[in-house]
């Protein structure tokens, strides 16, 4: 995705084209709302890695590290460069590392509320039911 066409599709722009734009948009968060190709990329950022160097430094199966690899792969996020039998991975786009600076800076301006999302969040709200099996018994 062109610089300008990112730009288009964050800010809503109101072209022909809207709908698709915002479909990427989501397709791009969608790509790294996974917490395993999170950090995949947030390595990624570091310089490259084989995925035994991940498998190494994040501390996942080599199964998930390589699916999840393929995903950021397949979304053109990541590329593989060849050496010999092995194959070395980085970020394709060096915008993706200003996503991510832009999404800490987020993140620390709004402290836990992002985490205390009841959609989405990472925990519960404190003083709040959780709603599991057990809890409806």
């Amino acid at each position: 995705m062109a610089m300008n066409e990112s730009n288009a599709c964050l800010a809503g722009s109101t072209s022909g084209g809207t709908s698709s734009n915002l479909d990427a948009a989501v397709a791009l968060f969608h790509s790294l709302s996974d917490g395993a190709r999170l950090a995949i990329v947030r390595r990624l950022a570091d310089g490259e890695a084989r995925v035994v160097d991940l498998i190494g430094e994040l501390g996942l199966a080599q199964s998930t590290v390589s699916a999840h690899v393929a995903c950021l792969r397949d979304c053109g996020l990541v590329i593989g460069r060849p050496e010999g039998r092995q194959m070395f991975y980085s970020l394709t786009r060096p915008e993706l590392l200003d996503l991510l600076a832009a999404a800490e800076t987020l993140l620390a301006a709004t402290g836990n509320t992002v985490a205390l999302c009841p959609n989405y969040g990472t925990r519960p709200r404190t003083g709040t039911t959780i709603d599991t099996e057990e809890g409806r018994r």
